[in-house]
């Protein structure tokens, strides 16, 4: 029995090997200094990146029941296509709508945060989180108002 258990382990061992060599061979990749990898990016580097002018709002004072929208300016200020993959808030009063195309180096557009202050009463703080493929992946545009009855 104890044969049959050492025979076992000796496979398994030979299989995990065999299976778990070094792949840069197959690929060509070094994963330690590739740009794409944990130690950031360099400036050879295809990707875009999304710059606001402001990432923040205020609204200022509002009246329950008032929905008021603003436009997030940004540009792509990298060397390769941005795309947002999707927006989304903390809280179903706020919506944003974003471009969904392609936005080239050098492009611009608009996120615009819509709020709607019904139901809702004093100071308010909203986030919506920016999804995209530049570095880093997601980013935050937050407005706040002061919400009178």
């Amino acid at each position: 029995m104890r044969g049959k258990w050492l025979f076992f382990a000796l496979t398994l061992g030979a299989l995990l090997a065999v299976g778990c060599k070094d792949r840069q061979a197959d690929t060509g990749v070094d994963l330690i200094r590739n740009p794409k990898s944990a130690d950031g990016f360099n400036e050879s580097t295809k990707m875009p990146v999304l710059l606001f002018d402001s990432e923040a709002h205020d609204f200022g004072r509002l009246s329950a029941g008032e929905s008021i929208s603003y436009s997030f300016h940004f540009r792509n200020s990298g060397n390769a296509d941005l795309i947002i993959s999707e927006c989304h808030a903390t809280c179903g009063c706020t919506v944003a709508d974003y471009p969904k195309g392609r936005i080239a180096p050098g492009g611009d557009g608009y996120i615009t945060v819509t709020f709607n202050s019904t139901g809702k009463s004093g100071q308010q703080y909203q986030v919506v989180t920016v999804v995209s493929n530049a570095q880093p992946a997601r980013q935050k545009l937050t407005i706040t108002a002061q919400v009178t009855h």
